[in-house]
């Protein structure tokens, strides 16, 4: 998520790493400098944090005197763990992939004791790689079981339709073309649209034609209740909940 957050800012980048070497690469694909953390939190105005979840206080306590605000990326770190280790100038984020082509979404939570202009600042940061949304920090898990894996969950529905394809006939190129670019076509008229699903779906499905009985196919095949599965698996979330 690091390269992804960086190589979609497109600026040079202070950045450190465990010994990996991809602070070292990262900065020879953009610009920057490869330095130590406590270089990068002394430097910084804001530190995004993209470290593992479970170093959060092995690497809090190495740099959190030095910085000045912190984004953390870290997934099921709640700002409260956050304002513990860093004080009150800290932001919880879910990104996800599209980030790196500037098309991500992004969900935030502010500390409860953030600066309203810091946090317009963070916002108008992280803006630049798509699109931002405030949300009451419980429901960022629960985003995440859908916008964080999404990404993953669109190029298997990608994937599953090429296969499809190809077996009766199309080059799998011009079949990965046809899906894709379908996706992002109907992307974009579903942000027309309000975001209207039934809508969008009435306009091109005639009574017993085609696209109805594709539909009727997919819903047999359990569509709904394997999606309703994964985000059972991915948030934890349970019906005695």
């Amino acid at each position: 998520m690091a390269g992804a957050l960086a190589r979609g800012w497109g600026d040079p980048v202070l950045c450190s790493d465990s010994g990996s070497g991809r602070a070292k690469a990262l900065v020879d694909e953009l610009g920057g400098e490869a330095l130590t953390n406590v270089e990068v939190a002394e430097r910084a105005d804001l530190v995004v944090l993209c470290h593992k979840p479970r170093q959060l206080g092995a690497v809090a306590s190495e740099i959190a005197r030095h910085t000045k605000a912190v984004a953390s990326v870290l997934g099921g770190v709640y700002t409260d763990a956050l304002a513990t280790h860093y004080g009150p100038s800290v932001f919880a984020l879910m990104p996800n992939t599209p980030v790196a082509v500037r098309r991500g979404t992004i969900c935030y939570a502010p500390g409860p004791d953030a600066d309203p202009q810091l946090e317009a600042d963070v916002v108008a940061l992280f803006a630049r790689l798509g699109t931002v949304l405030k949300l009451p920090e419980p429901l960022i898990e629960v985003a995440s079981a859908v916008m964080g894996v999404g990404p993953a969950y669109q190029a298997l529905l990608a994937e599953a339709q090429v296969d499809a394809a190809v077996r009766h006939g199309l080059a799998a190129p011009l079949a990965a073309q046809l899906v894709v670019e379908t996706m992002a076509g109907t992307a974009a008229l579903l942000a027309a649209r309000d975001y209207d699903t039934l809508a969008v779906r009435r306009e091109v499905t005639s009574p017993g034609g085609s696209t109805a009985r594709g539909l009727a196919a997919l819903e047999r095949a359990g569509v709904r209740s394997a999606f309703n599965d994964a985000i059972d698996a991915v948030s934890g979330w349970s019906g005695s909940r």
